[in-house]
């Protein structure tokens, strides 16, 4: 038995807005994640048993080892020039959007004016904290490890839990996987494996889900992550803190493809003593900077502070417009601000 921790107002509401609804759009942030992902294609396979007509549209591409997931091949991405006519017309046109996995409209990139200015209602669900109103109607959970998560809970208490299909329990696993870096970390309430439980009744083969996602890279991106470990990773023993920065020469060098440094972040989380990881990308328009940690050091607190993002405790994001040795400068000075957390 799952705690009913979506209000239950909340959930007739919902209900209603999609039975409502003949044309749905579900929405995820840019650079959507295994969350993101799993969270909008699990939504979407439920929503096709209710026979509505649904799409899935990102504003950027997926990484690549997460388009083996079922329906990806239907999604819309907004980046791609021939895709935006099409999407700005369903969105435009659309009874009832879900906003997923963001908490900020800004979130959805060079798709936010649009789907604001959609006369459609809106419906978001997330976990990160401090939800903006930019929405109808707000499932935000912070405290649950992912919005995959929340999608499963959300179908089960509209009283849906039999159209969960094969397809959608296959998203909505991956997605909780993903989020909680394959269950080790902000996964350890017993609630989670009561819904894996319920999800490998459904058939799912989670091992073959972690092969999908983590044993599918390509040979330049093993040989990317060796030079970020010898050549680029600096570690600050004094603040218990590791650094790894990749310029765009050094990505096009190792024909970085779409995905190539997810998980480059956590791995300096290995050693000994380190607890707070930071991962800088120079994109060609911004700085992307990924933060993770151990224990209650905030990265999220810090992300805000320093970078304009935020995020959850131990996994945040933000992105710095400066040069990268400048974006370098910022989190070094901001070190010794955090000393306190770094014990």
């Amino acid at each position: 038995m799952l705690t009913k921790i979506i209000a239950e107002e909340l959930v007739h509401k919902i209900k209603n807005e999609i039975e409502d609804a003949e044309n749905i759009v579900v929405v995820t942030h840019v650079g959507p994640d295994g969350d993101a992902m799993g969270a909008a294609l699990g939504l979407w396979h439920f929503l096709m048993t209710e026979n509505k007509s649904t799409k899935v549209i990102v504003p950027s591409p997926p990484p690549n080892f997460l388009m083996w997931m079922p329906g990806a091949e239907h999604i819309l991405i907004y980046r791609y020039a021939e895709s935006q006519q099409e999407a700005d017309e369903l969105i435009a046109n659309a009874d009832l959007i879900f906003a997923v996995d963001f908490n900020a409209a800004n979130r959805l990139s060079g798709m936010a004016d649009v789907v604001i200015a959609s006369k459609a209602r809106k419906v978001m669900i997330d976990h990160h904290l401090n939800p903006e109103n930019f929405v109808n109607i707000t499932i935000s959970h912070p405290n649950i490890s992912s919005t995959s998560e929340l999608i499963f809970r959300l179908i089960c208490r509209m009283g849906y839990f039999h159209k969960i299909n094969l397809a959608c329990a296959e998203c909505i696993y991956t997605g909780m996987m993903t989020d909680t870096g394959g269950f080790t970390y902000n996964s350890n309430h017993e609630e989670i494996y009561t819904i894996i439980y319920e999800l490998i009744k459904l058939g799912i083969d989670k091992d073959k889900i972690y092969q999908n996602v983590y044993s599918t890279y390509s040979a330049d991106r093993m040989r990317l992550m060796g030079y970020c470990l010898y050549q680029k990773m600096k570690v600050y023993p004094e603040y218990q803190a590791a650094l790894i920065t990749l310029t765009k020469d050094e990505l096009q060098q190792f024909n970085y493809d779409n995905g190539d440094a997810e998980g480059f972040v956590n791995i300096p989380l290995s050693i000994k003593g380190i607890i707070f990881s930071v991962f800088m990308r120079e994109d060609p328009d911004k700085i992307k900077v990924s933060l993770r940690s151990e224990g209650t050091f905030p990265t999220n607190k810090f992300a805000a502070e320093f970078f304009g993002g935020g995020g959850h405790l131990n996994a945040s994001g933000g992105e710095s417009y400066t040069t990268l040795e400048e974006a370098v400068k910022i989190f070094e000075e901001g070190l010794p601000l955090y000393k306190e957390f770094l014990s």
